[in-house]
C-alpha cells in the first residue's frame, strides 16, 4: 500500500508543572535564569531530585552570580500548590577546569559533545505535529483551571491520539487525561469538569471536530495522592515530551539547567530554528536538521538535512538556502538568539519548540 494512502495512528504526551521530573526541570531552569540576570556568562549545570519532602540540588556551576538556590526552590514549590516544608540537601561545586578550559577560548566553543535534532512540520500553525501541540495546549488549558480551583492539584498528564492519512492529520481519535483531585470529589465530577471545561476549549479554538474523538479522564479511578509523595523525580526524564513528542528524534541529552554553551540545549534550539524556517519558507513540508558537535570546538562536525521526500526544490538547493543564511558556529547561535538572557524558566514545561515567544521560534526574513 502506497504510504500517502495508508492510515495511521500517532500518540504524544505532555505533562503538566506538578509531575516530579517536570518540578525538577522549573526548578533547575530557575537556578538558570537568575545566575543569567546577575552574569550572562553564567556556566551552569545545576539539577535537582525529589522525593516526598526531600529535595536534593546538585551539580556545577561557575558563575559570579550569588544564588540563594534554597529560596528560589522553596518559592517555586509553593507556586506549584506544595504546603509541607521541605528538606534542602545541596552538593554544588565548580565546573572542571579543564572543561571551562575547553570552553573558553579564542573563540567560544562547546561545553561537551552531542548530537541534536531539530523538526518541523506543516501540518500546524506552529509548525509542529498536532498529537504534541495539542497535549500541551491541554496541559496549558488544566493549569489555569486547577488554578482556579482549590479542589485540583498541579500534576497531571495528557495524551492525545492523532489518525493520519499519510502525512495528513485527519481526527484526533483519543484524548487520555489523568489529573490529581483532592479526595471528596465525585469521578463523574472530575470527567465532566475536565472534558468540558479543560479539553474541549483547546478542540474548539483548533476548529477540531471531536464527534468521533474518545475521551478517556482519570481512568485509574482516584487521584488524590500526588507529585513527590506519590512519584519520585528529576531533571532531564522528560525528553521525548520537551521536544517533537516521537515524531522527530532527540539527541539523547536534556535542556533544562543548561546554560547555552551545552550544545545539546543551544544546539537542539538552533536546530528547530533552521529546521523551521526551511518550513515556513515553502521548501519543505518536513524538515529534520541534525548537528553534531565536539568539545571544545567552534563549530558542528556535521549538519544533515532530511526532508522526507517532501521538497518542493532540490537539497542541494536547500543546503545552499541553509548554508548562505545561517550560521551555525556557537558564538553567533547564543548571540542570533540571545541565548545568554533569563529566558528559560518558562521553557521547562509546556515545551521547548512550538510557542511564539521563544527566540528560536521566529522565522528569519531572507
Amino acid at each position: 500500500m502506497n504510504f500517502l494512502t495508508k492510515e495511521r495512528i500517532f500518540s504524544s504526551e505532555s505533562v503538566n508543572i506538578g509531575h516530579p521530573d517536570k518540578t525538577c526541570d522549573v526548578i533547575a531552569d530557575a537556578f538558570l535564569d537568575e545566575a543569567l540576570r546577575q552574569d550572562k556568562d553564567s556556566m551552569m549545570a545545576v539539577e535537582c531530585a525529589i522525593k516526598n519532602n526531600k529535595l536534593f540540588i546538585y551539580g556545577e556551576a561557575t558563575t559570579k552570580a550569588h544564588i540563594d538556590y534554597d529560596s528560589i526552590a522553596r518559592r517555586v514549590l509553593r507556586e506549584i500548590g506544595y504546603t509541607c516544608h521541605f528538606d534542602i540537601i545541596r552538593e554544588i561545586s565548580e565546573q572542571s577546569i579543564d572543561l571551562y578550559s575547553a570552553v573558553k577560548r579564542e573563540e567560544l566553543c562547546a561545553n561537551d559533545q552531542g548530537i541534536v535534532f531539530g523538526y518541523a512540520t506543516d501540518e500546524t500553525r506552529e509548525y509542529m505535529p498536532l498529537p504534541i501541540i495539542l497535549a500541551h495546549r491541554i496541559m496549558q488549558s488544566y493549569e489555569l483551571f486547577r488554578k482556579r480551583s482549590n479542589v485540583f492539584f498541579a500534576d497531571a498528564k495528557c495524551q492525545v491520539s492523532v489518525k493520519y492519512l499519510g502525512d495528513t492529520p485527519t481526527s484526533v481519535s483519543k484524548i487520555l487525561l489523568s489529573c490529581s483531585h483532592v479526595a471528596s470529589l465525585d469521578l463523574d465530577y472530575i470527567r465532566d469538569k475536565i472534558k468540558k471545561e479543560v479539553i474541549l476549549p483547546v478542540l474548539m479554538e483548533r476548529g477540531i471536530d471531536y464527534s468521533s474523538t474518545e475521551f478517556i479522564i482519570n481512568p485509574s479511578g482516584r487521584f488524590t495522592i500526588w507529585g513527590s509523595m506519590a512519584d519520585s523525580g528529576c531533571v532531564g526524564r522528560k525528553i521525548v515530551v520537551d521536544a517533537y513528542g516521537s515524531a522527530g528524534r532527540v539527541g539523547g541529552g536534556a535542556f533544562s539547567s543548561k546554560n547555552a554553551t551545552k550544545v545539546d540545549r543551544s544546539g537542539a534550539y538552533y536546530a528547530r530554528y533552521v529546521a523551521k524556517n526551511i518550513v515556513a519558507h515553502g521548501l519543505a513540508k518536513r524538515c529534520e536538521v541534525a548537528l553534531s558537535f565536539g568539545i571544545g570546538l567552534p563549530r558542528p562536525l556535521s549538519i544533515s538535512i532530511d526532508t522526507f521526500s517532501t521538497e518542493t526544490t532540490s537539497l542541494d538547493e536547500i543546503y545552499a538556502f541553509v548554508h548562505n543564511n545561517f550560521d551555525f558556529s556557537l558564538s553567533n547561535m547564543i548571540d542570533e538568539l540571545g541565548l545568554n538572557c533569563p529566558i528559560y524558566q518558562k521553557t521547562a514545561c509546556y515545551g521547548h519548540f512550538g510557542r511564539e515567544d521563544f527566540p528560536w521560534e521566529k522565522i528569519k526574513k531572507i
